[in-house]
């Protein structure tokens, strides 16, 4: 079963930021991943949610996005980006394509 990671993103240095957004996909694509949302315009729709930036995230399964997030192509990527955003990020296994599943 698919698993995307979801991210929100509070920036604090773009010019830095953006250095980790140069490094990032070659590490999501290495783990055998894919960029379903990366920080486009969003609505929040119910509730006082305010995110500024959302990137979502598809993998193969939840093994792999945990393997691709403590890879070291990606550990290398994260460090770019230290101190100049904060992220909450998790991982959640989707529904199979299968439609008798769940």
């Amino acid at each position: 079963m698919p698993a995307y990671v979801i991210v929100e993103t509070d920036i604090h240095d773009p010019e830095r930021y953006e250095r980790y957004k140069a490094a990032s996909p070659a590490a999501v694509a290495a783990g055998g991943g894919r960029f379903i949302a990366r920080g486009g315009e969003l609505a929040v729709l119910e509730g006082d949610w305010e995110p500024s930036r959302i990137v979502i995230l598809e993998f193969p399964d939840l093994e792999a996005a945990k393997r691709w997030y403590a890879s070291p192509s990606y550990q290398e990527a994260k460090r770019l980006r230290e101190g100049a955003a904060t992220l909450r990020m998790v991982a959640v296994e989707g529904l199979s394509c299968d439609p008798h599943a769940r």
